[in-house]
């Protein structure tokens, strides 16, 4: 099975505001370059890569995690970073029931990301 696929179906065994989220998520992702792409790694989860990987999606009982790989390395305007603070290289934007996904914000992190990616 193809990694987009593979997200479809991610998508789909959580017909709740999860599945809702990652969708959203997922389009505001490749939505920010043409040279965004998708795979499935990490033992069961999306990742979008551009020169490099950018974000890791997961789905948990209660919430929708997005983790930077190297979230620590960019700067983050829009505050959005509200997990894995504490170490040195990752960081994620963790949403809740409720939450409105900052569309903006998150695609201004992986612009950042991407351009950390070309940078190295």
């Amino acid at each position: 099975m193809e990694p987009a696929e593979q997200i479809d179906k991610m998508i789909e065994e959580h017909p709740d505001w999860r599945g809702e989220a990652l969708a959203e998520a997922r389009r505001i992702i490749l939505g920010v370059d043409s040279g965004i792409t998708e795979h499935w790694k990490y033992m069961g989860a999306p990742v979008w890569e551009c020169d490099g990987p950018l974000v890791v999606g997961n789905i948990f009982k209660s919430k929708v995690k997005l983790g930077f790989m190297y979230g620590a390395q960019l700067d983050d305007p829009s505050g959005l970073f509200n997990g894995e603070l504490k170490g040195n290289q990752r960081r994620s934007y963790e949403l809740y029931e409720g939450d409105q996904i900052d569309a903006d914000g998150l695609a201004g992190l992986v612009k950042a990301g991407i351009e950390r990616n070309r940078s190295k």
